[in-house]
């Protein structure tokens, strides 16, 4: 949390005062009678993995059981399982049940008791005191369940909840399984602001004022005739305040939730929310009954305006900008699906670092930190409901789509309106080509059951576009097999009807779509990481939209065989460690100078996938080969030409190819003598001037370990992680980029060691244990807070190599204690 967010958040809690009554509960957590109250409800629950009979009974003994904190995913930590299948990466389906006892307390008499669950995988049920309470049926957006008739306000109550990766043919890649995002309980006066009641919108911007539009959603007043009003303040990016009003709530409506219009605020010379300068200013709204403050809800907000049109692609704040991102599945690495927000944000400052603007949520709603994070560094947001509409198949709901849809959209759509980061809303992927996942059955390849869709949508929010991403065929369903795909270049009959066209691969027939319907805005909303950067220079950024690359992160699952354990044709390992292709889209997505040597390590790969052909060269950044032999490398840059070097030796001089979409910046070197190591040199210059430098040293034999720590500060509160990369290096310090060694990592003190990973996508290692093998020189440990601050100690060891030993500390002052409540 940013420090404006925790002072409103503060502020906040010092209005409603003290005490919620449940163990644990921090000082910035309590409120007063009459208030909104919140707990994050993460902590001491009991885990049993598969089916339990009596599971939900209050009186079962779990004393058994195994005690975690959330968030949890209980199929990361499962074996391998060659036969459990590719496409949900090895990992046998199965159940899991949790269970948490807290307290009641006689104050909550008369309020609304509610547990918010924000996701469980795949789906699963609620129980409270034996009593069944809810079904969660879409995981990916988890609910909010009113206890109000179940709790004990006087005693204990158990709390259970049966999670379920649901059939292995209800997803084509890795979910996870279990209660895999935050829990809160929370306490509020039946007159008070509904599940994601406020709306916050910027109708007009403009750098000398911009007006800010609030609409409030009330809970408590249907049919009544209450004293009810609704005081809403702007507050700046630096917490000042710079607008309020207060509005009177309408009396008599008999709707469930009685909506309150707020009159327009201005705010003068607004701080606009943009790529570079991501401000984010606070609604605080806050209602009053009879005079008296009853709840109050902050939610954050930027003041910029989006604009989509065949002219120029997408415009922010008036100005144009291509979408530069990536497209992937939801999990982080040896984490699996359990979603942490430090895990997020070093994914986002790595990403920006390579000059990355956006990413796409393939194909399910993430989680609410992952849009908060996304407000605070600036990243574009394509924000996806689902993958197919289908009553089965390849559908992650407990009831099929026909079911559901009129439930989830709105939920969806009003949890996530108010992130500045979200500019387009993708309703579905690849469905266009079977009548049995595109909807209803109306025989229109899905264009009936968008525009049913969309209208929903606008009810709730109208201020953005709307889109589906197309499977790589032509209209008609053609595929690639087909006789007409290569003759009749006809967009599908979707594409023509979403008001932005989403197209997964096929740039090269762009243009071809254009003629025949010149209305399109184009959006790749798949490219192909195979193609490197020719799917972006292969597009015309001054009028298209921008291009997501597929798997430009490896995740779990969708492996193209064993002993690979998912995609791995990308820029970034799972462990976010870039490959050197990523310094190649580096050279194209950002300005600064750059070369970098990437050494061919062995054959390409090439395959069909999705109908389309993808793959990826093996390509490493060091210098250690066999003696005499002779390597061949690629140096990506952005510069006019390079000289490559070996030992100080010139090997030549050669031109960047820019006259080719494929090759730009792409440069060969064959038969590179390698001799007995040294330094590999390659010396970038434009207009005859050196503008970059990249070496590669010949590194010896390992003699110790090494600790390296991503960030300086760490928070205490229980949720905050701490990554630490581990390698093994020379006399000199050199990484070792060739060892292989066995290591244990052992942490004791204010936290605990949550994962250890090598990097290795076709591992056969868990990573809950302590020991595992380096991968290229190099190991990762996940260490996660203990709720109390103190000193961590780490020590890594591993025989035959001296020791690297590091003292840590988390830090009471940025506790996660203070995280927002749900609203």
């Amino acid at each position: 949390m940013d420090i404006t967010t925790r002072r409103n958040f503060l502020q906040y809690s010092a209005i409603l005062g003290a005490g919620l009554g449940v163990g644990g509960l921090s000082a910035a957590q309590t409120a007063p009678a009459g208030g909104r109250r919140s707990q994050l409800f993460n902590f001491d629950w009991k885990f049993q993995a598969g089916d339990a009979a009596d599971a939900s009974a209050p009186g079962l003994d779990d004393s058994g059981w195994r005690q975690l904190d959330l968030p949890h995913d209980f199929q990361i930590e499962q074996p391998w399982d060659q036969s459990a299948g590719a496409a949900r990466g090895f990992k046998a389906m199965g159940t899991g049940w949790y269970r948490k006892r807290f307290k009641g307390e006689p104050a909550w008499k008369g309020k609304k008791v509610l547990l918010d669950f924000e996701g469980l995988m795949l789906y699963g049920d609620v129980w409270l005191n034996g009593r069944k309470v809810a079904d969660i049926d879409y995981g990916y957006l988890g609910a909010e369940v009113d206890v109000s008739q179940a709790v004990n306000y006087d005693g204990d109550n158990l709390l259970a909840v049966r999670a379920s990766t649901g059939g292995t043919r209800q997803s084509r890649w890795y979910t996870g399984g279990g209660l895999f995002r935050d829990v809160h309980l929370l306490v509020k006066e039946p007159v008070s602001i509904a599940r994601h009641g406020v709306f916050v919108t910027t109708p007009v911007v403009s750098e000398q004022a911009a007006e800010v539009a609030v609409q409030v959603e009330l809970d408590g007043v249907s049919g009544k005739r209450l004293d009810v009003a609704v005081r809403t303040s702007i507050l700046a990016p630096d917490g000042s305040r710079v607008s309020h009003t207060t509005t009177p709530a309408p009396q008599g409506i008999r709707l469930a939730v009685v909506t309150v219009a707020v009159p327009p605020l201005r705010v003068p010379a607004p701080r606009l929310w943009s790529c570079e300068t991501p401000q984010l200013y606070t609604a605080e709204v806050t209602v009053l009954l009879d005079g008296r403050p009853v709840d109050q809800v902050s939610e954050q907000f930027g003041i910029r305006s989006i604009a989509f049109s065949r002219e120029s692609g997408f415009r922010l704040n008036g100005k144009k900008v291509f979408l530069q991102g990536i497209s992937n599945h939801h999990d982080l690495g040896a984490l699996g699906a359990a979603v942490y927000e430090r895990a997020i944000e070093r994914m986002f400052v790595r990403l920006k670092e390579f000059g990355f603007n956006h990413v796409r949520t393939s194909h399910n709603p993430y989680s609410t930190s992952f849009l908060r994070l996304a407000d605070k560094h600036g990243i574009l947001i394509v924000d996806e409901l689902a993958d197919k509409w289908s009553e089965s198949e390849y559908w992650a709901g407990q009831k099929p789509f026909s079911q559901l849809w009129y439930r989830i959209l709105p939920e969806w759509v009003r949890r996530d309106r108010n992130h500045p980061s979200v500019i387009l809303w993708s309703l579905g992927n690849e469905l266009q080509v079977r009548e049995a996942w595109a909807g209803f059955p109306t025989g229109d390849w899905g264009v009936t059951t968008y525009k049913i869709l969309d209208t929903l949508l606008k009810r709730f929010d109208s201020t953005r576009n709307t889109t589906v991403a197309m499977f790589p065929a032509r209209a008609n369903a053609a595929m690639r097999s087909s006789a007409d795909f290569h003759t009749r270049l006809a967009p599908p009959e979707l594409s023509l009807v979403t008001e932005v066209a989403s197209f997964n691969y096929q740039y090269p027939a762009y243009q071809a779509y254009l003629q025949q319907a010149p209305h399109l805005i184009i959006y790749q909303s798949e490219a192909a990481t195979s193609t490197l950067t020719g799917a972006f220079y292969g597009m015309d950024r001054d009028k298209m939209v921008g291009l997501a690359y597929w798997g430009a992160v490896e995740y779990w699952g969708e492996s193209h065989g064993w002993p690979r354990k998912g995609w791995n044709f990308s820029f970034f390992s799972h462990t976010m460690e870039p490959y050197p292709q990523a310094y190649l889209v580096k050279a194209a997505f950002a300005d600064a100078p750059l070369v970098r040597i990437g050494v061919a390590d062995g054959a390409g790969e090439t395959l069909e996938w999705n109908d389309v052909q993808v793959g990826k060269t093996p390509v490493s950044s060091h210098w250690n080969w066999p003696e005499g032999s002779q390597q061949s490398l690629f140096t990506y840059t952005n510069a006019d030409e390079v000289e490559l070097l070996v030992n100080g030796k010139s090997c030549g001089t050669q031109p960047n190819p820019r006259g080719d979409a494929l090759s730009r910046n792409i440069i060969y070197w064959k038969a590179v003598p390698y001799g007995s190591g040294g330094t590999l040199t390659a010396v970038a210059r434009t207009g005859g001037r050196e503008v970059a430098r990249h070496e590669l040293h010949t590194a010896g034999k390992a003699l110790a370990l090494q600790i390296e720590s991503e960030a300086a500060d760490w928070r205490a509160g229980g949720m905050d992680l701490h990554y630490l990369k581990i390698r093994a290096v020379d006399r000199q310090g050199r990484v070792v980029p060739v060892a292989r060694d066995e290591i244990t990592v052992d942490v004791s003190g204010a936290a605990q060691l949550l994962a250890l990973d090598n990097g290795d996508h076709s591992t056969d290692a868990v990573f809950t244990v302590k020991g595992t093998r380096l991968h290229n020189g190099f190991a990762q440990a996940i260490l996660r807070s203990g709720r109390a601050p103190g000193v961590v100690n780490v020590k890594v060891t591993a025989a035959g190599l001296t020791a690297a030993v590091k003292v840590l500390r988390t830090d009471r002052s940025r506790s996660w204690a203070a995280a927002p409540a749900p609203t």
